[in-house]
């Protein structure tokens, strides 16, 4: 057996003997050698099963005297009111974040874990342990690691837009970017535009923000232009939120012609955007970006690497003109010192620098065609009609047979251990009940089909009662 196995097998056994009355509040342990000999175990490994079990704070040390028991944590009950709370933005998030191991998650935001670069995270972990001290302890620079700002730059430049590394800074991921843009540019009663519908923490981000929103319809083609132009003469938004490649959540592509005008409107009203390119490289190939447009003057870019890389390497960017990243430094040095963990940010140069990451990205692509046709298809039979089959990407924007109203369906599903993401958390408007946001690599097995298939069967049956 191995020595954290024993340790483990340790800690277990103290817990039992409290949780069974044996070990009292205020009772002494075993000494650490009658413990070990007792039990076959070397001092040490009964030492570190004693600190870590004070760290829990299952137990205490006093000096000169031993270890005593304290009590096991107390459980609180389960808040039913907190499991049937309103089916919102919040809702799915965390349904998805603290979702067990059994759940089936197609209405969730990220790859399977299979699908993503272990094999590369991993070499660049053995690197990270390998790394000078000052890596492993330091805060990092007040913008993030150079190396991979200048590799970011690089990159822009290919596609056509100019970026210095001066113009990019690191963040703790895509949402915090988005939130220290928020903290800055906006201020309680502004007016934020987004798209309807949009990605649902867009919702969720502008509601801490205080800030009134407002939904414009996207098409096939992106907004709506002429309810755009209507919502910028009438309220007056500060910023607009979008995906303008692979949109979250219908996965469509912006036409040329529609991001044209889209700029001409933002110049003439004063409106900054915030383009949201966290999906870029699932597409087959580049299609048009507000940024590269624009040049970066009333539009900032943000991105991070938790779609392709990895959710729990957290780490993200913005970039932006050299005045406002300057005063966005300020702003998340003030609101979280040293900024993204430069530990995060040397794992994801890394992989990103690695001659396998655009081997591993070619391959999600043809996995995930084959994904969106086959879930296409299957979605199909049980009467479930994707919106568009997009050019990319793992989501599609699906609208449910008659009578089953997508609310309800979820609440249903997530008893039946299926989480969905419902159509009305993406909307502004609340005029998206008959439609839900499918993960196409999350929903591949057939038992996740027949559990769809048979809760909406049990809400059209109860709706019809």
């Amino acid at each position: 057996m191995r020595a954290m196995n024993r340790t483990e097998a340790a800690m277990a056994e103290i817990r039992a003997r409290i949780a069974q009355g044996t070990l009292g509040p205020g009772d002494r342990l075993p000494s650490v050698r009658h413990f070990a000999a007792q039990r076959g175990l070397s001092p040490s490994t009964v030492v570190e099963a004693y600190d870590r079990l004070a760290a829990e704070g299952v137990i205490r040390s006093r000096p000169g005297s031993g270890f005593y028991a304290i009590g096991l944590p107390r459980v609180a009950p389960m808040d039913m009111a907190r499991q049937d709370r309103a089916v919102d933005p919040f809702w799915v998030s965390r349904q998805s974040l603290d979702a067990d191991a059994g759940m089936l998650k197609p209405g969730c935001g990220w790859l399977p874990d299979d699908w993503m670069p272990q094999a590369a995270l991993r070499r660049a972990l053995r690197e990270l342990a390998r790394a000078d001290g000052v890596l492993l302890t330091d805060y990092g620079p007040s913008q993030g690691e150079l190396s991979l700002r200048a590799f970011l730059a690089r990159q822009f430049g290919r596609e056509g837009l100019p970026v210095m590394p001066e113009q990019i800074l690191l963040t703790g991921s895509g949402s915090q970017a988005i939130d220290l843009i928020c903290r800055l540019l906006l201020r309680p009663g502004d007016t934020v535009l987004v798209d309807d519908p949009c990605y649902f923490n867009f919702r969720a981000l502008l509601q801490a923000h205080r800030v009134q929103v407002e939904g414009v319809p996207y098409t096939q083609g992106g907004p709506d232009l002429t309810q755009f132009e209507a919502v910028l003469a009438a309220q007056k938004p500060r910023l607009y939120l979008t995906n303008s490649a692979l949109h979250n959540p219908t996965g469509a592509t912006m036409a040329p012609q529609v991001a044209h005008r889209l700029l001409t409107l933002a110049a003439a009203h004063d409106l900054t955007i915030v383009e949201d390119d966290i999906f870029a490289d699932f597409e087959p190939e580049p299609s048009v970006r507000l940024a590269l447009l624009d040049g970066l003057s009333c539009v900032i870019r943000v991105g991070s690497f938790s779609k392709t890389l990895s959710a729990s390497i957290r780490c993200g960017y913005i970039a932006a003109s050299l005045p406002l990243i300057d005063t966005l430094t300020d702003l998340q040095v003030a609101t979280s010192f040293g900024g993204v963990s430069p530990m995060a940010t040397r794992i994801v140069h890394a992989v990103l620098s690695g001659g396998g990451y655009r081997r591993h990205m070619e391959d999600i692509r043809r996995r995930l065609t084959r994904a969106r046709r086959s879930v296409a298809g299957r979605l199909r039979s049980v009467g479930v009609e994707p919106w568009l089959l997009p050019r990319g990407g793992f989501y599609l924007w699906c609208r449910l047979p008659d009578g089953v109203d997508a609310t309800h369906l979820a609440r249903h599903a997530l008893k039946a251990g299926l989480l969905l993401a419902p159509g009305d958390v993406f909307s502004v408007c609340s005029t998206m009940s008959g439609f839900m946001r499918v993960n196409v690599a999350q929903l591949t097995s057939s038992d996740a089909f027949e559990r769809l298939a048979a809760c909406m069967d049990d809400v059209r049956f109860a709706e019809k009662r």
